[in-house]
């Protein structure tokens, strides 16, 4: 760190110092680890590059499975999404004072896996220009103009709902001069922190926070809909909107849990990720787990009491055939390792809840392709052949380029905007001395 950036950083408060350290100090295992993501997202680009160029005949897909990794990404990716709309929005609106730590990195991530999750479908063409005949060819009637519709509403009222929070930040470190002042003066757009802006932000936020919730209840069932509207075993249920939303609520929980950990350790941010955050998004995702297991159970318990015997093919394929390994992983990561380790008051630790945010990470994309894959490969009619389904190394690249080029995202969003809201924090804590003072006060008044 340079020693005039120092001085100024020395000039803040303790909270602006501590938060407002890791977007001018980065230290060499930033720039190892941003140069290996970089690699990986580049490989990635590379093999999409020789998809576009010679076509879908380079991937694992076939007839009849024409969707794949890029489908169960796609689903996974605005899952997580619902991280920083449902978790913040909803933690927002309750008044909720614990969430003032954790609502910034939940929103960060929403903005940044809503483009990741919306390119998947344009990867998934062996022809990307045919994405706009969605829109010039378009059909009320068909779930998949729905799904463009509300992903495109819902991408542009998250990062609305992320820049505005961020403008008093934004502020922070234009006055400051600590980091680019001419971006820092655009980026904070005439914010200094009034009581009339200040009104006008928190009646902004608050009017965001009410409505970006309806709007991602909308994206998940929408996408559940293109599955459930299909005639398909095991995919025409009444079940699969409402399913789909509590699973991208649980994803979502488990992704924040993660990326919480992580920052907590690597910038040192244990006096503003406590443990109390992760006791409490610990239950949260035992709720979820128990929720996620009844909406299984009863899907899989009417097909299975049902009988039909293209819906009977499917099942029996996932519980004991070909596709047994990633279900019952899926099981195993999404309610078995997350009901016994946040069960416990013990376990509801940093470390016990990123174990079991991880499993629930992976099990949540392994239950994305339970749904997808072993449906298209088994037919409904019994005269149809049975197909079959392996990711190439072309698919596998781009998944792993897809991922890394987020996470190489969120990092790079560290070191340009604070990742916990410096004013929502000082904000919260001036409402704890007011609350004690009211309380001295009342006790004066008493004696």
């Amino acid at each position: 760190m340079r020693q005039d950036v120092a001085e100024k950083l020395a000039r803040l408060g303790p909270d602006e110092q501590v938060l407002l350290r890791p977007l001018v100090d980065t230290s060499r295992s930033f720039y190892v680890m941003a140069a290996v993501l970089a690699g990986v997202t580049l490989w990635g680009l590379v093999a999409y590059v020789l998809q576009v160029r010679y076509g879908l005949g380079r991937t694992g897909l076939n007839r009849p499975e024409y969707w794949g990794i890029y489908i169960i990404s796609f689903v996974f990716f605005i899952g997580i999404s619902h991280a920083g709309t449902l978790i913040s929005a909803i933690l927002r609106v309750s008044k909720a004072e614990w969430r003032r730590s954790i609502t910034r990195s939940a929103e960060l991530i929403t903005v940044l896996v809503i483009g990741f999750g919306a390119i998947q479908p344009i990867v998934d063409l062996g022809r990307p220009d045919r994405v706009l005949n969605v829109l010039f060819h378009a059909q009320l009637r068909s779930p998949l103009l729905w799904d463009v519709i509300s992903i495109g509403l819902y991408f542009c009222s998250c990062t609305i709902y992320l820049y505005l929070p961020l403008l008093p930040d934004l502020a922070i470190i234009r006055d400051s001069g600590i980091k680019a002042p001419r971006l820092y003066r655009f980026l904070a757009a005439g914010y200094h922190g009034t009581p009339v802006q200040r009104w006008r932000l928190e009646r902004a936020i608050g009017i965001l926070s009410i409505v970006v919730i309806p709007i991602a209840v909308s994206v998940h069932t929408v996408i559940g809909w293109i599955f459930a509207m299909t005639l398909r075993p095991m995919w025409h249920s009444t079940i699969f909107g409402p399913y789909f939303v509590v699973g991208a609520i649980y994803s979502g929980i488990a992704a924040i849990l993660v990326a919480m950990t992580i920052l907590r350790r690597v910038y040192h941010l244990e006096g503003y990720f406590k443990d109390v955050h992760f006791d409490y998004l610990g239950r949260l995702l035992l709720v979820f787990s128990l929720i996620w297991f009844y909406f299984t159970f009863a899907e899989y318990l009417t097909a299975f009491y049902g009988g039909e015997p293209g819906e009977m093919r499917t099942f029996w394929a996932k519980l004991s055939g070909p596709f047994a390994i990633p279900f019952w992983l899926m099981v195993l990561g999404c309610f078995v390792i997350p009901l016994a380790l946040m069960s416990r008051q013990a376990t509801r630790t940093p470390r016990g809840t990123m174990i079991a945010g991880i499993a629930v990470v992976i099990g949540m994309w392994l239950e994305r392709y339970n749904i997808v894959v072993p449906t298209s490969v088994n037919p409904r009619w019994e005269l149809e052949a049975i197909g079959h389904y392996f990711p190439s190394w072309v698919e596998l690249s781009i998944m792993a380029g897809t991922f890394s080029g987020f996470i190489l995202l969120y990092m790079l969003a560290t070191k340009v905007v604070p990742i916990v809201s410096i004013w929502e924090i000082k904000e919260g804590r001036e409402a704890v001395h007011e609350v004690a003072a009211r309380v001295a006060r009342y006790s004066g008044a008493i004696e």
